[in-house]
């Protein structure tokens, strides 16, 4: 078996939210084939709990712990060096001599990065150890989209954030054999801002386990009989999840509940802000973190997915969707899955709209669970992570034998 560096931001177990699921499929894939030497960081205590089960999983692991406050006034050193305060903000000694230390002793064939933050530890072992970078997003234009929606000094910085992160981008991608971006869209818009790097800059898409997120005769409804559930999954301290709860919620729901009165928008998700407590009402439910996402999926009326910022592949659409749930979203994130509304994904943007959408599927049961139905076929014939992952498999030397 080769031996395989995986360097990932945030560590990758449980597979429980949007980049956490991707990397763990990453890392599994890998593993097949190779010995990896997984190096990630923590940035909260509830990962403590986990990290037995991800020593298990990848006993040849380097953990570093990160202070979310003191890292991001250290990150306000790339101030003054002119880079990006993301990369500044994952700057660990420690991880450099761990790498040090596993190149030395396991000499290393390839690596694998997760994101643009974590090269900086690979780059130094360049061209001896070929780097693969999984950029998942092209985060830049992230930071850009997010500017004009904050104030200054806030904008400034998201702005500045964006120009900086940039240009990491561009240089890592030129030294990267190839660089992986989440769908067709993103690599075109990463090949337009890099075209020196276009012929390396590829698709590696994201999938869904069908097998988990499916419907199941034992679980029990979440919800009260006679309402109207219209739901929301994700992480509740992420800025374009709250964005587009606080925008569902002060625009649509009004609507909704002069139609439909029983009608209640459950937001589930873990670490809920201040701005998502605040909206918490008899028509507005705030559950946080809840064991199991899949009965609040199984037993909607409806799921929704109204986020005005979004970028590549939303892993809560693709698991509701596995549910055979219909899902209400915004055009950029259906495009992103490529289905149809006889496919299951209903676009809307305007409130009038997703009222519109909710009408059709709470007027016709019958309607819902058929659109629901085709979601599932979809996702389960379009998104295998098997599939998408056989795309590594030419980035790495090939070895025989696999890894329990």
């Amino acid at each position: 078996m080769g031996n395989v560096l995986f360097l990932a931001h945030r560590m990758p177990y449980p597979p429980n939210k949007g980049d956490k699921v991707r990397s763990y499929h990453l890392l599994r894939h890998l593993q097949q084939h190779h010995r990896v030497f997984l190096g990630t960081f923590i940035d909260t205590h509830d990962d403590d709990e986990h990290l037995p089960a991800l020593k298990a999983l990848c006993p040849d692991l380097h953990v570093e712990r990160i202070h979310p406050k003191v890292s991001k006034f250290l990150s306000l050193t790339g101030l003054i060096r002119r880079e990006a305060l993301t990369i500044a903000f994952y700057r660990s000694a420690g991880m450099r001599r761990w790498v040090q230390r596993t190149q030395a002793k396991h000499p290393l064939q390839a690596s694998l990065v997760f994101t643009s933050a974590m090269a900086q530890y690979a780059e130094p072992l360049l061209p001896q150890t070929p780097m693969v970078v999984d950029f998942v997003d092209v985060d830049s234009c992230k930071w850009r989209d997010y500017a004009p929606a904050h104030r200054w000094p806030v904008s400034w910085i998201y702005q500045r954030e964006a120009d900086q992160l940039l240009r990491a981008e561009k240089a890592i991608a030129s030294i990267s054999t190839p660089s992986f971006f989440v769908t067709p869209v993103e690599t075109a818009l990463f090949q337009s801002l890099a075209p020196e790097s276009a012929a390396s800059i590829k698709t590696l898409s994201n999938g869904v386990d069908a097998e988990y997120f499916s419907r199941a005769l034992d679980r029990q409804s979440p919800f009260s009989a006679d309402e109207k559930a219209i739901v929301f999954v994700g992480a509740m301290d992420y800025w374009p999840n709250v964005d587009g709860v606080k925008w569902f919620a002060r625009n649509v729901m009004p609507l909704v509940l002069a139609r439909w009165p029983t009608a209640c928008f459950h937001i589930v998700g873990r670490n809920p802000s201040k701005d998502v407590l605040a909206l918490a009402s008899d028509s507005v439910r705030i559950s946080g973190t809840v064991p199991d996402v899949r009965p609040y999926l199984q037993f909607a009326s409806a799921v929704v997915v109204p986020l005005r910022v979004a970028r590549g592949v939303q892993n809560k659409i693709l698991e509701a969707m596995a549910m055979a749930q219909p899902v209400i979203t915004v055009p950029a994130c259906a495009e992103a899955i490529g289905a149809s509304a006889e496919e299951g994904l209903l676009q809307a943007s305007e409130p009038s709209a997703f009222l519109a959408s909710l009408n059709m599927l709470f007027e016709s049961a019958d309607a819902a669970m058929a659109l629901g139905r085709a979601a599932r076929a979809h996702v389960g014939w379009h998104f295998r992570w098997a599939d998408h992952m056989k795309g590594l498999d030419a980035c790495f030397p090939h070895t025989t034998g696999a890894r329990a």
